[in-house]
């Protein structure tokens, strides 16, 4: 199985991140800019990789390997790495080292740089039927009781409230993630982002994935480590409220 997760090119993994996003090869064409085709192609490709049977269970394995630390090795706590060297002179640079760039992945899936997922989906994806509307209809910019629940949240891992936002979390994504599992994980991703400086609603949307469809709201930070990054929070409703099935930051 490992072998097989190495085997996957970036393009089949984007597609499987995708999957896990909440869109269907339908959207994923149109996200991507591909042919259904194509896309069916990578996710054909993928499952043979990992010899599964479906395409959400290849998603779902991309999702572990990426939610699972890498290994430290034999490097050390406390160890601080060599300085980078320069290609021209042979010498190590004065240039600072550029900040490292943070994967974030906890029962969905990763992306680079600094991207951040928490998606959790239960049903298996299917084709939409004849006249589906697109797979994310654009909404106008303003406050409702979706993009109030996202920006909460989203204060939430502003605050470090670890305990707080997995609670704000759909029944889906806690039932498979422990607090401590995203502790440890937002405390590894989310931190070294640094203080938030600003946060500005972009759009929420509708993204009609199995069984019953999502909202998904974006909005426009700036971190003290990273500026200008997008952030996206998928929601579903619960009873009468809305609970964050996923986010991810790039």
């Amino acid at each position: 199985m490992a072998d097989g997760l190495q085997a996957l090119t970036e393009k089949e993994k984007q597609t499987l991140r995708l999957l896990l996003e909440g869109h269907d090869a339908k959207s994923m064409a149109r996200h991507l800019d591909l042919s259904v085709h194509t896309i069916n192609e990578r996710l054909r490709d993928a499952r043979r990789k990992l010899s599964v049977s479906t395409s959400k269970e290849a998603a779902r394995l991309l999702r572990q390997r990426e939610a699972v630390p890498q290994s430290l090795g034999d490097a050390r706590f406390g160890d601080a790495p060599p300085p980078p060297v320069d290609q021209q002179s042979g010498q190590p640079s004065t240039e600072p080292p550029s900040p490292p760039k943070t994967a974030w992945a906890i029962g969905g899936l990763a992306m680079i740089p600094f991207l951040v997922t928490l998606l959790a989906l239960s049903a298996p994806t299917q084709a939409p039927q004849a006249g589906t509307p697109p797979a994310v209809a654009p909404a106008p910019v303003t406050e409702t009781p979706v993009t109030r629940a996202a920006s909460a949240f989203l204060a939430l891992l502003d605050a470090s409230k670890w305990q707080e936002s997995w609670d704000a979390t759909g029944e889906s994504f806690r039932s498979l993630n422990t607090v401590a599992a995203w502790q440890a994980a937002s405390e590894q991703a989310r931190v070294p982002l640094g203080r938030m400086l600003s946060r500005q609603l972009l759009s929420e949307a509708d993204v009609p994935a199995p069984p019953k469809g999502y909202r998904m709201v974006r909005f426009r930070t700036d971190f003290e480590n990273k500026r200008g990054a997008t952030e996206t929070v998928s929601l579903d409703r619960e009873g009468d409220s809305w609970k964050v099935v996923g986010i991810y930051i790039q």
